[in-house]
């Protein structure tokens, strides 16, 4: 009973780490995407043929309409990798609720367990 108990804390622990790490995807997600998002913003207020757009540590002069439409594809993508992250982590955290809630039940019992067996060996020791 007792090794049941060590090996789903074992889980719980792995599992709360990959949380942590998919938290972190996810709010670098949440930045990339808002941060197109302003860009498309501003490249739709614009009037000018050609923008400067960054590629690497150079800026280069390209067609506005192109760079938006590139923007665009990265905010979608973003997007969709977000939607997938959110749900890995509705995952992972009713998973973790799940083992938290088995490890509380497991030691319940073993201490039940261990206060009747306790109970029990008075008794011995009485007779």
């Amino acid at each position: 009973m007792a090794e049941n108990i060590q090996q789903q804390i074992m889980e719980f622990e792995k599992n709360r780490n990959q949380l942590l790490g998919i938290s972190a995807q996810k709010q670098q997600l949440q930045v990339q995407s808002q941060t197109l998002k302003i860009t498309l913003e501003e490249l739709d207020k614009t009037t000018e043929k050609q923008v400067y757009k960054a590629t690497g540590n150079i800026l280069i002069l390209a067609d506005t309409d192109k760079v938006k439409k590139e923007t665009k594809e990265k905010m979608e993508s973003a997007d969709l990798r977000l939607k997938t992250i959110v749900k890995q982590e509705e995952s992972l955290v009713n998973k973790l609720n799940k083992l938290r809630s088995e490890i509380e039940t497991a030691q319940k019992e073993l201490m039940g367990n261990q206060v009747i067996q306790a109970d029990d060996g008075e008794k011995k020791a009485k007779k």
